[in-house]
């Protein structure tokens, strides 16, 4: 690899090549030693197409989320299945996946600003800022980014823009879908807020058991079904749909609200 190579958004590639190594290093036993990553369809990835594919997934913390799966998807183009035993495969890891985030997270800190040069696509939150909520107009350069790291490679996005569960899914999402026709492959995971605390740096809780679930590419007509179906359907597909919770036990809905509060008095 040229030491002087760039990503379409002007980042080295070497320095990201090495960021990765470091960052997965670092992580590693946080899904495979302190706490118990349980995988399943990891397989799937192996077949994916080189370039626009698009990740959608439930969103649990800031940064954990997005380092796990990081581990799953190399880890499996490596050949291991539903594991990430053995961080061998970090040594030559996909360079070219990157992870929707908003720019005031990418920006309050080092650590974020080191994360974001390893793969981030900052935009601006139309809906929220600084902890208040906000009406603000989407930015058209957020989009276009958005489209040239799925014209690169793969993309992994949270469509409901929150750590918050229940929450509804962005309509921006859907539009990128329309827009770029990618393969869009869900992801559920689940364990993430219970191990980490609500950033995804501080080990709140160790032997949790957490679980990714990466499912079969979603079938979309992308010419004729509508914004809202495609947005109904990533709805159902993360388990974020309003009608899971009918089916989840009230205690369970209200340990998480607990959860929720104690998260919001920490920070």
């Amino acid at each position: 690899m040229s030491l002087f190579k760039k990503n379409p958004f002007g980042h080295y590639l070497f320095l990201k090549l090495w960021l990765i190594r470091i960052a997965g290093l670092l992580t590693h036993r946080r899904f495979k030693g302190f706490n118990d990553l349980q995988i399943h369809g990891s397989e799937i990835i192996k077949v994916l197409p080189e370039k626009n594919v698009l990740f959608v997934s439930n969103h649990q913390t800031y940064f954990a989320d997005v380092a796990a799966m990081l581990h799953v998807f190399n880890a499996s183009l490596s050949g291991r299945e539903d594991s990430i035993k053995n961080v061998g495969y970090l040594w030559q890891p996909k360079l070219n996946i990157y992870f929707v985030a908003a720019k005031e997270t990418m920006k309050a800190g080092l650590l974020p600003k080191i994360l974001a040069y390893a793969g981030s696509v900052s935009i601006e939150r139309t809906w929220r800022e600084k902890g208040k909520d906000v009406n603000k107009q989407v930015r058209m350069s957020d989009v276009s980014n958005i489209s040239k790291a799925l014209d690169d490679g793969w993309v992994i996005t949270f469509p409901q823009g929150t750590t918050k569960p229940w929450k509804p899914i962005r309509r921006g999402t859907a539009h990128i879908i329309k827009k770029n026709k990618p393969v869009v492959v869900p992801i559920v995971i689940d364990g993430f807020r219970r191990s980490f605390d609500k950033k995804g740096i501080r080990i709140k809780k160790r032997g949790i058991l957490q679980s990714m679930e990466i499912k079969p590419p979603l079938q979309i007509d992308y010419e004729n079904e509508t914004m809202e179906q495609i947005v109904e359907k990533l709805e159902f597909a993360i388990e974020q749909h309003p009608s899971f919770l009918k089916v989840i036990p009230a205690a369970e809905i209200q340990n998480e609200e607990e959860l929720n509060k104690e998260r919001q008095w920490r920070y």
